[in-house]
């Protein structure tokens, strides 16, 4: 892929995280529901955010992987990211730092991310997977039109014993509207 693209909305800039960020990650990645329901390392220690940073450039210059950090006017709110992008697909993964949550600004950063997803890198499935219980992760994926395709027994690997995993996808011919799953 190359050069990092830059995604923005009204209120948020979405870009590559950079060393300057490893401070604010390593310290939304202290949160115990971010340690509990995404696959950061845990207990989460300073040296796992710098590694975190240079995957991330390097994901960016092979793309493989594209992970933007989520900020808002006070600095970084959260990280949002296409993982495993191979023939057309790719999974969208993300999480929010605690002082980010319960101002909209998941649904408005995957939203733009969607539609780069779907637009200049054409791509025509995207994943959504999530800890059965995640209902935050899931509200958004509803919201962005995913449709639920099912539970997965012992589908995540979490810190500890394997656990159960919600799987929905995204189409890009799909409409865009809310889903009801019943969940």
């Amino acid at each position: 892929m190359g050069e990092p693209v830059v995604l923005r909305t009204a209120r948020l800039t979405l870009s590559r995280p950079v060393d300057a960020d490893v401070d604010a990650i390593f310290d939304a990645c202290q949160d115990p529901l971010i340690q509990q329901y995404t696959t950061v390392p845990s207990p989460y220690a300073r040296d796992d955010a710098e590694k975190f940073v240079a995957l991330a450039a390097h994901w960016w210059d092979v793309g493989s992987e594209l992970v933007w950090a989520i900020r808002d006017a006070s600095g970084l709110a959260g990280m949002i990211g296409l993982h495993r992008i191979k023939d057309g697909a790719a999974e969208l993964g993300y999480w929010l730092a605690p002082q980010g949550r319960g101002r909209g600004y998941m649904g408005e950063a995957a939203r733009t991310v969607v539609d780069f997803a779907f637009g200049p890198l054409r791509l025509e499935r995207l994943e959504w997977h999530a800890v059965v219980g995640n209902t935050a992760s899931a509200r958004v994926a509803q919201d962005l039109g995913f449709r639920l395709e099912g539970i997965r027994r012992r589908g995540l690997a979490g810190h500890g014993p394997r656990v159960d995993g919600w799987i929905a996808g995204l189409l890009s011919t799909d409409p865009r509207t809310r889903q009801a799953w019943p969940i």
